[in-house]
């Protein structure tokens, strides 16, 4: 009878050794693991470097430019009037490419607007001749930018002049329009710079 009690004893015992080893070796390999599995996760840099990122446009106003980093290059998204949407029609023959047909933009950016929704236009603000980057220059018609000028982007580095919907002009050393990056609406106010509508179906 004792031999027996003693025998469950150990046995119970044996158990319970084999499942607390079994917790706490579960413990070790996770505390071993986890620093593993979080380098394998993106950092918040490696996510402003390449993935998409969500603007807020709902408080851009009529005229007003939202700079947005991506990818490490400053995106710029504009609301424009609808003046400043009347005038890239007024423009097609002082332009380089006025129709948009070098692929500088994803297809469902050309356009005339060179956008999604006509009244925004979301394109990278780098100057394609060197790779400065423009200022914005809404007014009409600035003593230093000519009778021509109906507003867009001057890059100051060389003269390279763009209209408001990222179009280059002749004559100037900037060889093509900016670029679009690929965008999407996920609603109304929310906008998705680096990624289209089919890759975030």
């Amino acid at each position: 009878m004792d031999s027996f009690d003693k025998s469950d004893k150990m046995s119970n015992r044996r158990r319970f050794l084999v499942t607390a080893t079994s917790v706490a070796g579960g413990i070790a390999a996770t505390a071993w693991a986890a620093p593993f599995m979080m380098s394998m996760m993106p950092s918040e840099r490696a996510k402003a470097a390449g993935a998409p990122v969500e603007v807020d446009i709902s408080r851009l106003e009529s005229g007003m430019l939202l700079m947005v980093e991506w990818r490490g290059k400053v995106v710029w998204v504009l609301k424009r009037t609808p003046e400043m949407l009347d005038s890239l029609a007024k423009l097609n023959d002082q332009l380089t490419d006025p129709k948009s047909e070098r692929e500088q933009q994803p297809k469902y950016a050309q356009n005339l607007a060179r956008s999604i929704k006509p009244e925004i236009l979301v394109t990278e603000g780098v100057c394609t001749h060197l790779g400065c980057s423009p200022v914005f220059r809404k007014e009409i018609a600035p003593a230093d930018l000519g009778s021509d000028w109906l507003g867009g982007f001057f890059c100051p580095c060389h003269g390279s002049k763009f209209d408001l919907a990222g179009r280059v002009y002749k004559s100037v050393p900037a060889p093509t329009n900016l670029l679009i990056p690929p965008h999407t609406y996920l609603s109304e106010t929310l906008l998705l710079i680096g990624a289209d509508g089919q890759e975030t179906a």
